[in-house]
């Protein structure tokens, strides 16, 4: 018997994107820098060892390691892997191969991309070059891959710019693509908002209510078998004043992001509290749901708009306490 509509579980496509900057510090500064300039830095370790890139501290002694000298941009495949299907943000948009390289002078292989057609191009012991990349930024894409270099001399590092501008840091975009399917306790809490209705689950143990619903009680390991409609309204727990503006910010700052108990649940779910200045936002307020339009409506959260306050007294202490 094919399945329903009712008992297929909810998926949907997700992404996460955001640029990640970070400080480079002296080390990975120097080493940035050299790429920039189409030259590759190698750290000495205490042992003598040349390692590229260099680490910022010694693995054996864990000083600070402050000794950098050129390599060579030519080397060895020391291992690799094929890769069939390139993926975005990959080094190449077509096959290649990823592999263990050590560049002539350096001790410990660099882990970066080759451009060969198939895997016959590739093996161990291959010699190959660094293609640089046209407009370097001082990052590792300023190696754009390594290519076969034949039976080429190594050409050493390219002399270095007196009195360049040092690359201090770094903006890496991070961007994940996923595809999430939603337990079937959370698709029957995804299709309840889809109703304007609000489901937990309860532990058969326990009894606590969970909500967005969980598969198994946390506390006792079981299913939790027993389904629970929920009031849209509750008590706020703990809440943090947003004061500081951020890119894809949508909301007038200061707004309020707070953990809100609905009634008869056992544990708190985060969301926007708004039609009240963030100021007067405290622990134990009621409030209740602002939903959006029927129209609207999905099987998302973001059914609920936000919560408000509903006028009723706070709640005391004592009955929340346990749920911070």
């Amino acid at each position: 018997m094919a399945p329903t509509t009712e008992s297929r579980v909810l998926h949907a496509p997700m992404k996460v994107e955001f640029d990640y900057t970070r400080s480079l510090g002296p080390v990975l500064s120097q080493f940035m820098s050299a790429l920039k300039q189409h030259s590759i830095l190698g750290g000495v370790t205490s042992d003598g060892r040349v390692v590229v890139p260099p680490p910022e501290y010694d693995p054996i002694t864990h000083a600070a390691v402050t000794e950098l000298v050129p390599v060579s941009d030519h080397g060895v495949v020391q291992s690799w892997s094929w890769v069939a299907e390139p993926v975005a943000q990959q080094p190449l948009e077509k096959p290649f191969a990823f592999a263990q390289i050590l560049l002539d002078g350096a001790d410990a292989p660099l882990l970066h991309a080759v451009a060969v057609d198939s895997p016959a191009e590739i093996s161990t012991g291959l010699r190959v070059r660094v293609v640089w990349a046209e407009d370097p930024t001082g990052t590792i894409r300023d190696i754009a891959h390594f290519e076969p270099a034949g039976d080429g001399s190594s050409e050493g590092s390219a002399s270095m710019e007196f009195g360049a501008p040092e690359v201090t840091g770094i903006v890496s975009p991070v961007k994940l693509a996923y595809d999430y399917a939603a337990s079937p306790e959370e698709t029957k809490f995804f299709r309840g908002l889809a109703e304007g209705k609000i489901f937990g689950q309860r532990c058969p143990k326990c009894e606590k209510v969970y909500v967005p619903p969980r598969g198994a009680c946390p506390v006792d390991g079981i299913p939790t078998t027993d389904e629970v409609e929920l009031p849209d309204r509750g008590t706020v727990t703990t809440y943090c004043v947003v004061n500081v503006p951020f890119q894809g910010q949508t909301i007038p700052i200061p707004y309020v992001s707070a953990y809100v108990l609905l009634d008869g649940a056992d544990i708190a779910f985060l969301h926007l509290i708004l039609d009240i200045d963030a100021a007067d936002v405290r622990m134990g307020m009621r409030v209740e749901a602002v939903w959006k339009p029927r129209e609207e409506w999905t099987t998302d959260l973001n059914n609920i708009r936000y919560f408000k306050p509903t006028g009723e007294p706070d709640a005391d202490f004592e009955t929340y306490k346990h749920h911070l």
